[in-house]
């Protein structure tokens, strides 16, 4: 995060967003009626990654210390694999003590020749937004921070981001830097993110590392026996002023500030077990992206219930059954394996209906499966089609899928059987191509 001030948007960003806004994909908004101010934002149920409320999710913009959820997960990620660990030190590279002497940025007043564990560097980083803390991290990791952003990008891909370019570790912009831009990148370079991915990072950063809200969660620590506040004020801060923006639930996740980007807040809120994830991107103040922030969650809160929508063992009337082949029995029911719940509006519970997809492998050309059979044995899936304005995933993919299993098992029949079965097939089809012939006689 930065408080230095620019006079003016270099014309080269405002080329670049006027040929995303061109080529770029289709604006939406899905809730057209629910008033926010901020440029772009969305709100999403954190179990299914279902968007319940977007406003311009596509449009790509500068995230500013949003970026260091990236930053997080590669750090939580080093950790896991046993590359580092929380105890682990380093010392402070001359790159990341000019930054932190830079009263300009935020940041927490790094030493040099002195040893700071992971865990110190982390928790200022993640609580306190501060950027010289943060490169050291990409550096313990990547060896420089020009390699640490190739694995920002590759792990970008890797999760199925789809708006999205990282030039530094920091989400400070690159001319900010004074000339100290990470190898491979080039000055005039800033980070972006849509609300979309934005929103996709925050997912799996707290779904691989739930751990992660542990940390972000913290109001105020210390950091060399000083006091550092963490810039999310919806937390339950102790100074007076934060407590008009503290919001009941939240537990993250990251602010973002700089001229170019503005006001940009990731939140992630949790009540009675329901979780959300929101963005706001550049909103008009610091109050306002809290503000605007809350709106989202009372929204989502306020109206979306998780209800049991089709129970497990659900068949569709007309297609209860499917044909045996070669079975004691000539058919097996079939019904859905699990129940499907969802979070809804009460008025949308009578615009969901279930489709059955069979797996091919498991049918014969004449649309029967052959014995024998176990009870439970996966024969497709069931598809939730929603009937109504849907504002979609997250994902690529629709997460509403059921398994469609068998409801009892039919043994294959014995020989003699099989035997009977065949001759009779073999009579009744010559018997028909007879019947053919002599029609066609006539």
């Amino acid at each position: 995060m930065t408080n230095k001030r620019k006079k003016f948007v270099p014309v080269i960003f405002a080329a670049i967003m006027m040929l995303v806004t061109i080529i770029g994909q289709p604006s939406v908004s899905y809730a057209k009626s629910f008033d926010l101010e901020a440029e772009s934002a969305i709100l999403v149920d954190f179990e299914t990654g279902k968007i319940l409320f977007a406003k311009e999710p596509d449009l790509v913009l500068p995230p500013a210390s949003m970026t260091k959820m990236m930053t997080e997960y590669l750090v939580w990620e080093a950790i896991d694999k046993g590359q580092i660990s929380w105890d682990s030190t380093t010392e402070i590279s001359d790159y990341s003590y000019a930054l932190s002497k830079n009263n300009a940025f935020s940041g927490v007043g790094l030493k040099q020749n002195k040893d700071y564990t992971v865990r110190e560097l982390y928790e200022a980083m993640a609580i306190n937004s501060d950027n010289a803390t943060t490169v050291a991290l990409a550096e313990l990791i990547a060896g420089s921070e020009g390699e640490f952003v190739k694995l920002m990008n590759q792990k970008a891909e890797e999760m199925g981001l789809t708006d999205y370019e990282f030039v530094n570790s920091s989400g400070l912009d690159n001319e900010s830097l004074d000339g100290n831009h990470p190898e491979g990148t080039k000055a005039d370079d800033t980070n972006l993110l849509s609300a979309r991915s934005t929103a996709l990072l925050a997912y799996y950063l707290v779904k691989d590392f739930p751990e992660a809200l542990e940390i972000s969660s913290i109001p105020e620590t210390k950091f060399d026996e000083q006091e550092v506040r963490n810039w999310n004020w919806m937390l339950d801060h102790d100074a007076s002023f934060l407590k008009q923006f503290y919001y009941e639930g939240v537990d993250g996740l990251k602010t973002g500030y700089t001229e170019l980007a503005g006001n940009n807040f990731t939140g992630t809120a949790i009540r009675d077990g329901q979780r959300f994830i929101t963005v706001v991107m550049n909103t008009k103040s610091r109050e306002s992206r809290f503000e605007e922030t809350a709106k989202l969650l009372d929204y989502g809160f306020d109206n979306f219930k998780r209800e049991e929508i089709f129970p497990a063992g659900y068949q569709l009337s007309d297609e209860s059954t499917l044909p045996v082949a070669k079975g004691k029995k000539d058919t097996v029911d079939i019904a859905t394996e699990q129940e499907f719940s969802t979070l809804i509006k009460e008025e949308d519970k009578e615009n969901y209906s279930i489709k059955y997809h069979l797996d091919k492998d498991k049918v014969n050309k004449d649309g029967k499966l052959t014995a024998p059979i176990k009870e439970g044995e996966k024969v497709g899936t069931a598809e939730v089609v929603f009937e109504g304005e849907d504002s979609g995933y997250i994902f690529d993919e629709n997460t509403e899928q059921i398994n469609l299993v068998t409801t009892h098992s039919v043994e294959k029949s014995n020989w003699f059987m099989l035997t009977l079965n065949a001759i009779g097939d073999f009579f009744s089809n010559l018997f028909s191509s007879l019947i053919d012939m002599i029609k066609g006689w006539f």
